[in-house]
């Protein structure tokens, strides 16, 4: 019979395809440095209330981190019988240390230990990915010098609306991605509670000082209810969606691009290193990142689904279901992290091709809403503006030129105040120059927006 660490109730071996069915040492191994630091953490806490001794604890300590140098080095043997990391970890300190190594788990179950450990390894995720997070927006701001005198079309409803500059773009998906960075340090606020010390479901008997704990791991509070606390994966959905959040913003950015490498919008020319060809047709070069950026949201979101599904009819406290919930967790972080790595030099490398982009920016009738706004600016009423210009434009969709090619006296039979000036304000740069609000792609707006992001991001 197998000596598992709960087998003392016990008068049969588990069944091999039991042991197979239910270990996740096959994906939770990559728990060990958290577990560690966390078993170090608890260890100096029993010796500090004196539940072990400082001897026991250094000869802990130092077990400890020689398992971990064995995993680093990949020397370490993982056996699908032993469970999971943390029973993997304690095996081999009790094989180092004996009754000392026994002794770790005093005042803790696997239930507490593993909500800690995943909150240690969440909390360095959110860590890391907003560094990645805030490489992209640099990609994006860094353009914006560069790509300041460049007028882009604006869509809605995928149809041509109003002109905007390019850097104006840049900055919207600054802005979301800024969004995406909130929300992970606003989840990282919740995954910073202590869970260690709630042991099973009840706390214990024993006289651990928690707040002792967090202090050592660097958690800002300790869980004030040990039932709610041990079950709880609240932090682990929350940063699922965060991550889905970002994957749907990867993907939009993804798609415009798609569009704007085709031959149909030519906007873009994409870093060739970013790409792939194809195996029949010699002239394809393919956006496959983006594609593939696209295609993993669904796994993302997908991964979001599954927590929620996992939890939804889960009573307190712990219930084994829950080992279901890393395998989502780590592939959701594992996927958005590889998007965010190849986004920003992606968005970096690509070439805008302002010569295609300037030939046809005046396809669309961009200027249609500045030219309606000349109306209002001299008393004519929206409504009334907005008729008038409508029937301006069926005129010039009839003749396929654009409204400044529209006569003087057309302008003036529409409504007298369309005098000369009405030319001012027509074509996509005057357009662009017309714009005034905060927050507008007015070209002054646009140069404060990015002196801001660049000290922002500095």
């Amino acid at each position: 019979m197998t000596n598992k660490a709960w087998s003392g109730v016990f008068e049969q071996a588990t069944d091999r395809r039991v042991e197979l069915f239910s270990e996740s040492i096959s994906f939770d191994h990559r728990l060990y440095a958290q577990d560690i630091r966390c078993s170090i953490a608890h260890a100096q806490m029993l010796a500090q209330v004196g539940l072990i001794s400082a001897d026991e604890c250094r000869q802990i300590e130092q077990g400890l981190e020689a398992i971990r140098q064995e995993i680093e080095q990949g020397n370490f043997a993982f056996r699908t019988e032993l469970e999971d990391i943390h029973m993997h970890v304690e095996k081999a300190l009790i094989e180092r240390t004996g009754d000392v190594g026994r002794k770790l788990h005093t005042a803790r179950s696997r239930n507490d230990q593993v909500s800690t450990d995943l909150r240690v390894w969440v909390r360095d995720a959110i860590d890391l990915l907003d560094g990645r997070l805030l490489d992209l927006q640099k990609a994006f701001v860094g353009r914006c010098d560069a790509d300041a005198d460049v007028i882009l079309p604006g869509y809605t409803h995928m149809q041509r609306a109003q002109p905007v500059l390019a850097p104006h773009y840049w900055l919207a998906y600054t802005e979301k991605l800024e969004r995406d960075r909130g929300r992970l340090a606003d989840c990282r606020k919740r995954v910073n509670v202590l869970s260690l010390g709630a042991a099973a479901l009840a706390g214990t008997t024993l006289p651990i000082d928690r707040h002792d704990v967090a202090k050592r791991l660097d958690f800002a509070d300790v869980a004030r209810n040990s039932l709610d606390v041990s079950s709880d994966r609240d932090f682990a959905i929350e940063f699922a969606f965060a991550l889905s959040l970002i994957a749907e913003h990867l993907s939009t950015w993804a798609e415009e691009w798609i569009l704007w490498s085709t031959t149909e919008f030519n906007f873009i020319k994409l870093p060739q290193t970013f790409c792939t060809g194809s195996s029949i047709m010699p002239q394809k070069i393919n956006p496959d990142v983006l594609e593939l950026t696209r295609g993993k949201t669904a796994r993302v979101i997908g991964n979001l689904t599954r927590l929620l599904v996992l939890v939804k009819g889960l009573p307190l406290a712990y219930n084994r279901d829950l080992q279901e919930d890393k395998e989502p967790l780590f592939d959701s972080f594992d996927t958005v992290r590889m998007c965010l790595e190849l986004a920003a030099p992606l968005v970096a490398g690509t070439e805008l091709k302002r010569d295609v982009i300037a030939a046809r920016l005046d396809r669309g009738h961009l200027d249609a809403t500045t030219l309606m706004e000349f109306l209002i600016k001299h008393g004519v009423p929206q409504r009334t503006g907005h008729e008038i210009v409508g029937k301006l434009v069926r005129t010039a969709l009839e003749r396929d030129c654009r409204l400044a090619d529209l006569s003087q006296a057309e302008f003036t039979a529409a409504h007298p105040v369309l005098d000369s000036r009405v030319y001012d304000s027509l074509g996509a740069a005057n357009a662009v120059a017309a714009f005034v609000s905060y927050g507008s792609t007015a070209p002054a707006e646009v140069a404060k927006q990015v002196a801001w992001w660049k000290q922002k991001l500095a």
